[in-house]
């Protein structure tokens, strides 16, 4: 199957992963909750090609994860996170605990911490009905509304 198509498929990890199944993507998206908003600033902070920087920055544009506008001070436009951008934070904490655990020998590189008590934010697989914490043992798949019905 070809990238391009990859969009078309009905599942919603495979359709994510068109807008972010390469690094420089995360690692954009890192850096902007980090406070980076200028292209210039990705560029020192990521050391990434002015191309590559620009066509991922436009690929979040286009899909709505960040915006561009010009501040009401200062004569360079700026890419902020939209709402639909801070919905990808848990994504990327999902990817720090992983690490932590598994890439991680000399222990924890940076602390994540809560603002109000500083308590260690982490990722959690919960159930919406009974709040239960899940793992991959404890899920089943099954068709949703979106899955196309099939043809026999």
């Amino acid at each position: 199957m070809r990238y391009e198509e990859l969009a078309e498929e009905p599942c919603s990890i495979t359709r994510s992963l068109v807008v972010f199944g390469d690094r420089w993507t995360l690692l954009i998206l890192k850096a902007a909750f980090s406070g980076v908003r200028r292209f210039n600033g990705f560029q020192a902070y990521l050391g990434i090609s002015k191309g590559r920087l620009q066509d991922r920055l436009d690929r979040l544009v286009e899909h709505g994860i960040l915006v561009k506008q010009r501040p009401e001070t200062g004569a360079h436009e700026e890419y902020r996170l939209t709402a639909k951008g801070h919905d990808v934070y848990p994504i990327l904490i999902a990817f720090r605990d992983w690490g932590d655990e598994h890439m991680a020998p000399d222990g924890k590189p940076v602390h994540y911490r809560h603002r109000d008590c500083t308590g260690e934010a982490h990722a959690r697989l919960t159930c919406d009905e009974c709040g239960a914490e899940m793992s991959a043992r404890d899920v089943i798949p099954e068709a949703g509304p979106g899955f196309p019905a099939t043809t026999s």
